[in-house]
């Protein structure tokens, strides 16, 4: 049941990726391997990173009703996620302000 006033959603629009997945489907298995070889930031794992390994689940969100200026709303909306960047946002103050 839709309440009165309820926002409908919109149909999310597909994200724009930095990968070339054509170029990807292109390449040989070697080159693929050539590449993650190559990536500093591409580590693999052993049997002793899974024997440490340990299952983080997020914490559950809240629901909560919040009255914001509509400039500022549509500002943070033009963007996908952007109740996680407030949530960002509002951490990073959290932070700055607990040592203060």
């Amino acid at each position: 049941m839709k309440r009165s006033g309820a926002a409908t959603k919109k149909p999310r629009a597909k994200r724009a990726t930095r990968t070339d997945w054509n170029r990807l489907r292109r390449m040989s298995a070697a080159a693929i391997r050539k590449g993650i070889a190559a990536d500093p930031e591409a580590h693999a794992t052993d049997e002793q990173f899974w024997k440490t390994a340990k299952v983080v689940m997020p914490t559950p969100k809240e629901i909560v009703t919040m009255r914001l200026d509509a400039d500022l709303l549509r500002w943070f909306r033009r963007h996908r996620g952007y109740q996680t960047r407030i949530n960002a946002i509002l951490r990073a103050y959290r932070r700055a302000h607990e040592s203060a």
